[in-house]
């Protein structure tokens, strides 16, 4: 897939760790539109780290997709497991989402050989399905034509970054009490342009 073709000129796609929760994972397991769609869709288990030219969103040294939460991350010639603790993604001081850290071994599970890539896994905290309000996610499911669709299926829904850690220095965005980015700006002008449109159709 390569860059990001739907940006503007002149914009990169470099979001912070909230960003990533709040305008495109939460959508997602809302069935709302991502403002920009342009984070597509790829089975984890189906590709190795580097297979993902082409398939996920490139930004630089790192790729960007959805996927589904899965216990088994083997892969065609690994697997990812996890190396530190899960981390709690905040906004605003509350729990929005969890981050998971995990590394790519090459092999058999338990018997690989560590490598530097590196995945970021982001999920929204269990038993919650985000939605902006119950009147737009109702507009959104006719939309989409997803009826019954249950809180299960939506927070299953996880969006991953995977970078390879000798590329380059890693920021790290996960910092207390950060500001909005121009980026955070502009996708929280694009929400509100959204719930007006859903909730006047």
């Amino acid at each position: 897939m390569g860059g990001a073709p739907n940006l503007p000129p002149g914009f990169h796609f470099f979001p912070s760790d909230e960003e990533l929760v709040v305008h495109f994972l939460r959508r997602k397991a809302s069935l709302l539109p991502c403002q920009p769609d342009i984070i597509p869709t790829v089975l984890l288990n189906h590709y190795d780290p580097w297979e993902l030219n082409d398939k996920a969103l490139q930004a630089g040294n790192q790729w960007y997709f959805f996927s589904h939460a899965t216990q088994s991350r083997v892969t065609p010639n690994g697997y990812w497991s996890s190396i530190c603790a899960d981390e709690m993604v905040k906004s605003g001081g509350c729990n929005i989402g969890l981050k998971k850290t995990l590394v790519f071994s090459m092999g058999e599970p338990s018997e690989g050989t560590e490598t530097n890539w590196i995945m970021h896994e982001y999920h929204l905290p269990d038993g919650r399905k985000e939605s902006s309000s119950s009147t737009s996610t109702s507009s959104s499911r006719k939309l989409h034509g997803n009826k019954g669709h249950s809180n299960t299926e939506s927070n299953n829904w996880v969006i991953c970054r995977v970078f390879d850690s000798t590329s380059g220095s890693q920021v790290n965005f996960h910092e207390e009490g950060m500001e909005l980015s121009c980026l955070d700006e502009v996708f929280l002008s694009l929400d509100d342009y959204d719930e007006v449109s859903l909730s006047n159709n």
